[in-house]
C-alpha cells in the first residue's frame, strides 16, 4: 500500500503542493519523495512508501537508466512481473514489481502493457519523450485513484480525493472523480504546459477472461461443467490465487471474521505459509464484544488452523467514538460502507500499534462473485442473480473494496484480496449461471460444496450462514446496529430529517442516521456528495436499510 500524488499544468506554489500531497501520507509511512520533474517545469510528483518489496530501490517516482524519459508512480502489486520478465527477457534494475510497467510500455505502449498485468495498481506513467500522461487502475479497482481534469489543461491525481480538495486553480468548479476500474487513460502535454485528454479505454472487465491467463491445469474447460470438476479447478484457481499474494518482504497475518470467506483464506493462508517456509507463523486477528458470533467463530476456525490469533475487544461506545476518523478515511457517506467500516478500522489499528504484521489478507469481494449476500435467495431466476453479480463486482471500488482499502490504509497496512484474483473470477463467471445460485437454503453453495471434505476448516464453518461484518461484531442481543440506532436518536432530530432534502440534492438521506453520517461527511467534504454515487441497498425485497439484520429472511446463528 503506498499514496500517490502527481499535479501536471500547475502553477501552484511549493509549499501548497507538499501540504495537498501530504493529506495521504497514512498511506505510505516508511519514507516520502516530492520531485519535480527535469525540464517540465509544471510536472511534478510526490510519493509516500509503505515498503514491502525491494526496501533499498523501490522509491518512487521509480526511473531506471534504461528508460531516463519514463517516470512511474504506482501503488499496487503486479504478481506476474517475474513471469513476463523472463517471457520477454527483460533487464531488471530493481527487483520492484512495477518496473515491469516500465518494460511493457517501452516495448508495447499502453494498451497492451494494462492487458497483460495480473495483479491490483493505480499508476501514472509519465512518457517525456512523448509528453504523454498515462494513469491506469485495476479491473476491480483494488487500489483507489482520484483526477481533476480541467478545460484550460490542469490535470492533478491522487490516490485519495482528500489529496485534491484544497488545491486552488482558476477553475475551482472542476469536479475531482474517482478513475474509473479497469481503464487506463492517456493525456497530451501541450508544448504550453497544459494537458488535454486524447483516449480513454478499458483494457478489460470482470467478465472478460484476461489476456494473460493460464487455464492449461484446469479441467473442463469449454466442454460440459462437470460438477466435481468444476469443485476441483475452483479449489486450485483460489489457492493459486493466495499463493501468488505471498509476494512480500514483511509479516504476513489475515484479518479472521469466523465467516466462510476469510476462514478459507485464513486455511490455505496457513497452509501455504509452510509449504513455502515463510519465516513466521501466520497472524490472524477478529473484533468482537466477548458474546458476539464473529468473535466465537473466528477462535474454532484459529485453533483448527493453528493461527497465532489476536481477539480485538470492540464496544459500541469505541465504534461511534471512532465514526468520524472512519468518515474521513472512507471518503464516503454510504451507511453501510460506514458501518462495517467501524470494526476494520479498529482492527486495522490494533495490528499496526501491537503487532509487525504489515500485508493483510482479507475475504473481500466474495460475497459479490459467489452470490453471499442473504438477498440472493429471492433473486427471481439464476440469470437475474447472475447480472447482479457482476454488477456488484463493477461497484466494488465504490463499497467494499473501498472500504477495505481506506480502512486498512489509514494504518499503512497493504491489502491482499485473492477472492477478487483474476483468473478466479473469470473462472467463476463462466460457470453456468444455475450452478452459483444459493441451494437448499445456503447462499454460496457452489463454494463451499468446493471444500467440503478437504478438512481446511470445521464444518460448522464450512456451511455458517452469511453474518453481516457489521453486525456480527456485537451480541445477538443487541447489535452494532442497533446502538447505532440509539446513538443517533439522540443526535438527530425529526425537524433536522425533514429538511435534508432541501440541504442535500444528492442522494438526500432518508433516515436520521444517513444525515447523521452525511453531515460529518460534508464537515470534510463540502459539496463533494457525487463522490458516493447511491446507497449500497438489497434488491428484490421491500429494505428500507442495507442491514441483513432487517430482512425477514435473516435468521442468526443461534436459531440455525
Amino acid at each position: 500500500m503506498c499514496g500517490i500524488w502527481a499535479l501536471f499544468g500547475s502553477d501552484e506554489c511549493l509549499s501548497v503542493q507538499c501540504t495537498n500531497a501530504m493529506k495521504i501520507f497514512h498511506r505510505g509511512p516508511d519514507a516520502f519523495r516530492f520531485e519535480n520533474v527535469n525540464g517540465f517545469t509544471n510536472c511534478c510528483f510526490g510519493f509516500h512508501r509503505l515498503a514491502i518489496v525491494d526496501q533499498l530501490y523501490g522509491m518512487q517516482p521509480l526511473r531506471v537508466k534504461k528508460f531516463p524519459y519514463l517516470w512511474l508512480c504506482y501503488n499496487g502489486e503486479i504478481y506476474n512481473h517475474i513471469k513476463l520478465k523472463n517471457h520477454f527477457e527483460f533487464d531488471y534494475q530493481t527487483k520492484v514489481d512495477g518496473e515491469i510497467l516500465l518494460h511493457l510500455y517501452d516495448r508495447f505502449g499502453i494498451e497492451k502493457m494494462s492487458s497483460l498485468l495480473d495483479g491490483v495498481f493505480a499508476f501514472i506513467l509519465l512518457d517525456t519523450a512523448n509528453r504523454k500522461v498515462h494513469l491506469g487502475r485495476d479491473t476491480y479497482g483494488v487500489r483507489p485513484l482520484f483526477r481533476m481534469l480541467t478545460d484550460d489543461g490542469f490535470l492533478a491525481v491522487c490516490s485519495e480525493g482528500k489529496g485534491l480538495t484544497q488545491i486552488k486553480h482558476s477553475m475551482p468548479t472542476a469536479k475531482i472523480t474517482a478513475f474509473p476500474p479497469g481503464h487506463f487513460e492517456v493525456f497530451d502535454l501541450k508544448l504550453s504546459g497544459k494537458v488535454e485528454s486524447v483516449q480513454m479505454d478499458r483494457f478489460h472487465c470482470c467478465t472478460d477472461k484476461p489476456k494473460h491467463a493460464d487455464f492449461s491445469k484446469l479441467e473442463g474447460l469449454g466442454a460440459d461443467f462437470e460438477l466435481e470438476t468444476v469443485k476441483s479447478n475452483i479449489r486450485i484457481l483460489f489457492e493459486d490465487a493466495i499463493r501468488k499474494r505471498l509476494m512480500a518482504h514483511r509479516r504476513i497475518g489475515c484479518l479472521l471474521s469466523g465467516g466462510l470467506d476469510s476462514s478459507l483464506v485464513a486455511a490455505l493462508l496457513v497452509k501455504l505459509a509452510k509449504e513455502e517456509n515463510l519465516p513466521y507463523s501466520i497472524q490472524t486477528f477478529s473484533i468482537g464484544a466477548e458474546d458476539s458470533p464473529d468473535v466465537a467463530a473466528a477462535r474454532k476456525v484459529a485453533d483448527y488452523i493453528g493461527s497465532e490469533h489476536h481477539v480485538i475487544n470492540f464496544t459500541p461506545e469505541e465504534g461511534i467514538s471512532a465514526l468520524e476518523d472512519v468518515i474521513v478515511h472512507l471518503e464516503s457517506y454510504d451507511i453501510t460502507t460506514v458501518r462495517a467500516s467501524v470494526g476494520m478500522y479498529l482492527v486495522s489499528k490494533y495490528i499496526r500499534e501491537k503487532t509487525d504484521s504489515v500485508v493483510i489478507f482479507s475475504g473481500e469481494g466474495s460475497d459479490e462473485l459467489t452470490q453471499g449476500y442473504i438477498y440472493f435467495h429471492k433473486a427471481p431466476s439464476p440469470k437475474a442473480g447472475a447480472e447482479d453479480s457482476v454488477r456488484l463486482l463493477e461497484e466494488l471500488y465504490l463499497f467494499d473494496v473501498l472500504r477495505a482499502d481506506r480502512t486498512t490504509a489509514a494504518h499503512g497496512l497493504e491489502l491482499r484480496v485473492p477472492f477478487l484474483d483474476h483468473r478466479f473470477t473469470a473462472y467463476y463467471l463462466s460457470l453456468p449461471e444455475e450452478m452459483r445460485v444459493p441451494k437448499d437454503g445456503v447462499e454460496k453453495h457452489l463454494l463451499r460444496d468446493a471444500f467440503n471434505g478437504m478438512n481446511l476448516i470445521p464444518d460448522e464453518i464450512l456451511w455458517r450462514r452469511k453474518e453481516a461484518f457489521s453486525d456480527g461484531l456485537t451480541s445477538v442481543k443487541k447489535s452494532w446496529y442497533t446502538s447505532l440506532q440509539e446513538h443517533v436518536e439522540s443526535e438527530v432530530n425529526d425537524s433536522q430529517l425533514k429538511n435534508a432534502n432541501k440541504l442535500y440534492h444528492i442522494n438526500p438521506p432518508t433516515t436520521k442516521e444517513g444525515l447523521f453520517i452525511r453531515q460529518i461527511f460534508e464537515k470534510h467534504y463540502p459539496g463533494h456528495g457525487e463522490w458516493t454515487p447511491h446507497y449500497w441497498m438489497p434488491r428484490w425485497i421491500k429494505a428500507t436499510d442495507p442491514s441483513a439484520r432487517t430482512l425477514s429472511i435473516y435468521k442468526p446463528d443461534k436459531e440455525q
